[in-house]
């Protein structure tokens, strides 16, 4: 009876290490795909040709991809197009830096001996993965409230809130989207990540 329970808790370690191995290699993509869509310069586009204009957290392009700049240089974030964009901007980066942080977490569980130190951690990294969640969602709602700005009006037309006007989404604003809705899985994959499994709660006797 002895050497079956320990069989069965040998497997449950086996596959929660599973599970930590895939929180890692998941917390490292989206970590990824969220430094990779902030600084992307493709948010807003509007493609024509010759006339082709793309706008992102930071930066500006017109003519081709090539031809880009910062919103005022580096140092001068207030030199945003918009209030909304600045706001946009703290949020994401804010969020960058707190998938970056569970992430490391994540990988030094890989290393941690399983026990308290292993679960406290996972719990740590996958609040800060809530939050980051949280943060970024509320940056890419934000977002769209700078499209009223004169800069984006003069090169998208009839621009307005939530409305691009000539211009569309692009696919920097689309990835972010995705990788937000991607990294909701991120908190729940932590709490089974410990290698450890939780004692079962003993049944209560009647009599």
């Amino acid at each position: 009876m002895h050497s079956l329970l320990d069989r069965k808790k040998k497997e449950g370690g086996r596959m929660l290490s599973c599970v930590s191995c895939l929180w890692v290699l998941l917390s490292s993509c989206l970590l990824a795909v969220c430094t990779f869509s902030f600084i992307s310069p493709a948010w807003i586009v509007r493609d024509q040709s010759k006339d082709s204009v793309s706008f992102g957290l930071l930066w500006h392009c017109s003519g081709s991809v090539y031809n880009c700049y910062t919103f005022g240089g580096l140092g001068k974030f207030a030199d945003i197009a918009s209030a909304s964009w600045q706001t946009s901007a703290v949020l994401c980066s804010g969020g960058c830096v707190l998938l970056a942080i569970s992430a490391l977490l994540a990988i030094v569980t890989v290393f941690l001996p399983s026990g308290v130190c292993e679960r406290r951690v996972c719990t740590l990294a996958g609040y800060m993965q809530t939050t980051a969640v949280f943060i970024m969602a509320s940056g890419l709602l934000v977002y769209p409230f700078g499209l009223n700005s004169p800069i984006v009006k003069k090169n998208c037309g009839n621009s307005s809130i939530y409305n691009a006007g000539d211009c569309q989404i692009g696919w920097g604003y689309m990835l972010a989207i995705v990788g937000v809705m991607l990294a909701v899985f991120l908190p729940f994959f932590s709490r089974y990540a410990p290698k450890e499994s939780v004692s079962p709660t003993p049944i209560p006797t009647i009599l």
